[in-house]
């Protein structure tokens, strides 16, 4: 095996689903930690005394650092190892943690999450590139996509629940100092634990102006999407910056076509799975910006939940997607191939979603009108782990980094645009219907009907590219050997 081959695939089966454990320990801890902070706002913003305007910045700057750095920490796994990269990250992203919550003023706690965000993306880069290469088996790198998918799946849901307990019952602070122990028990679990891989060296791909080209065009363009709440989509801001980002991002898709050492190798754009995957991707975590954060505010401004209830009323939804990924999603990959788990999965999320657009807004029963959607949202258990397969499909061991990086950052701006499209648009939609006279719960909830209408068309957008774009596999009615258990 070469110092380019990454992690060996020949590591002992126990070792191998103990650094899965590892690495969807330190992806959790990540995923955990956005959803967290969205319940707190309102605890941070009278704490701190931060204005309206500048509180989005507690999400911005994570957004546009971890959203901007993806590709970039991907490669740099590829060619200095993607062990070393997880830990930094590890230890950067709770090293801000520590500083996060010690923050006393607005633009402490601002840094903090930049940090954050460099931290994150180092970790998240590497991490499902590391997964392919421990599992080299198909029956158990399905279970594999399972188990670490669950992490992303669950891990919003699992950190509103959390969110809202140590809000109420501790103080927002606590949202970041958990971090402590968690970090840094997994990364030094991570140096003890993960294969040794040395990467290929610099030189084999040190694209310094690929680099900055890529880091600056995706930084601006999370930048401008997040600002459209602000300024607006047509606005000459959004344009101009809008215009900027994307000659950015092709003057450097035009040097990787021809440098020799290319930053992002085009190969990968070549198969359709991992192509029509990405941009799936991209549409169903837009989509499900609706279910993440526009329900949790259903329920806390129309339903006068506490973070705390919310947090509780989100648990349905991430227990059933965890016993569809660990359960059943590997099995069903194995059996009918990851195209149709992902359509199955789709359906599913489109009658969540559709669901919520009868919401009440008064008189609502949480067993009537929200917890169908908290069973169907299961459907997400199946979605991310046949996506994470298909997108990593042309993978090979010297890239692996970089795909796992490119397919990490369409979850990035996936989440941008969801914020930006989604929460702009209800608004627009709640301010239209208050002005019309409609009270108070009314006029949001009308608000966030439209973002729900705009999740599901999002969503049903998925199924169709996945029924023209993506190639079936065919399905395999011999048994299989089952594949090792955690």
């Amino acid at each position: 095996m070469t110092a380019t081959d990454g992690i060996a695939p020949t590591t002992a089966a126990s070792s191998r689903w103990l650094a899965l454990a590892i690495l969807s320990a330190g992806a959790l801890m990540i995923i955990l930690d956005g959803s967290i902070v969205t319940v707190a706002l309102p605890a941070i913003q009278q704490d701190l005394g931060f204005s309206p305007a500048n509180l989005t910045w507690t999400l911005n700057a994570y957004m546009i650092a971890f959203g901007g750095l993806l590709l970039l920490a991907g490669r740099l796994g590829d060619l200095v190892g993607r062990k070393n990269v997880f830990v930094a990250g590890l230890a950067l992203f709770t090293l801000a943690s520590l500083l996060g919550a010690a923050a006393t003023e607005p633009w402490i706690l601002i840094a903090a999450r930049f940090l954050q965000g460099v931290g994150g993306a180092l970790t998240s880069a590497v991490g499902l590139g590391m997964v392919v290469t421990l599992f080299p088996d198909p029956a158990e790198r399905a279970k594999a996509m399972g188990v670490f998918a669950f992490t992303g799946a669950a891990g919003a849901s699992i950190g509103q629940v959390l969110g809202g307990v140590l809000t109420d019952a501790l103080s927002w602070h606590w949202i970041f100092a958990i971090n402590l122990p968690i970090g840094l028990a997994t990364a030094l679990l991570a140096i003890r634990v993960l294969p040794t891989d040395r990467g290929a060296g610099l030189r084999a791909g040190a694209d310094t102006l690929g680099a900055a080209l890529v880091t600056a065009g995706l930084m601006l363009g999370v930048y401008t999407i997040v600002k459209t709440e602000e300024y607006g989509w047509a606005s000459a801001h959004t344009l101009a910056l809008g215009a900027l980002s994307v000659l950015l991002i092709a003057a450097f898709v035009r040097r990787q076509s021809r440098v020799a050492n290319p930053l992002l190798p085009l190969h990968v754009f070549r198969s359709r799975n991992v192509s029509g995957a990405n941009v799936i991707q991209l549409l169903v975590i837009s989509g499900m910006f609706a279910f993440q954060v526009i329900v949790a505010l259903y329920m806390q401004q129309v339903l006068g939940y506490s973070a705390m209830k919310t947090g509780l009323a989100m648990l349905p939804a991430a227990l059933m997607i965890g016993v569809v990924s660990l359960g059943l999603a590997a099995r069903l990959m194995n059996r009918f191939g990851e195209r149709a788990v992902l359509l199955a999965g789709l359906v599913l999320l489109t009658a969540a979603l559709g669901l919520l657009v009868r919401t009440p807004s008064t008189d609502a029963v949480f067993v009537r009108d929200l917890l169908p959607t908290m069973l169907l949202i299961s459907g997400g258990g199946l979605v991310l782990p046949a996506m994470m397969t298909l997108g990593m499909s042309g993978a090979r061991p010297d890239d692996a980094g970089v795909v796992s990086g490119l397919f990490n950052t369409g979850q990035s701006i996936g989440s941008a645009l969801g914020v930006a499209v989604l929460s702009t648009l209800a608004a627009g939609r709640s301010e239209n219907l208050l002005a019309a006279g409609d009270d108070r719960a009314e006029a949001l909830t009308g608000g966030f009907h439209l973002a729900f209408g705009i999740g599901t068309a999002l969503i049903v957008a998925a199924v169709v590219l996945t029924v023209t774009v993506l190639k079936p596999a065919p399905a395999n009615d011999a048994p299989k050997t089952e594949p090792a258990a955690v």
